[in-house]
């Protein structure tokens, strides 16, 4: 599995690509047909916040997407990965016929 983060109107530092990619690599735990994830940061061009997009490409299913706005870099990353954990989740219990 491959863990992107790409950075737009910003630099991409070590501590973020770790933090972001510790977060992301949890959600293979729930789901296991997990391909790839990007997960794209962005520093509004005001210094207003910050916006992330998480993309986990699944086998067999459409691309779930997580996105989060937040004043913090690193809420914004937390809060688009849980999102995209929720919709697996959701996923994978409709598979399983629940």
């Amino acid at each position: 599995m491959v863990i992107q983060v790409i950075g737009k109107h910003m630099d991409v530092t070590e501590a973020i690509k770790a933090h972001a990619e510790k977060k992301a690599s949890k959600l293979p735990k729930h789901f296991d047909r997990v391909q790839a994830i990007v997960i794209r940061l962005e520093q509004d061009p005001k210094g207003k916040g910050f916006h992330c997009e998480v993309i986990c490409d699944v086998e067999k299913h459409a691309d779930f997407i997580g996105n989060s706005h937040q004043p913090d870099l690193y809420n914004a990353i937390d809060e688009a990965v849980e999102k995209v954990d929720r919709q697996l989740g959701q996923y994978k219990d409709k598979l399983k016929g629940g």
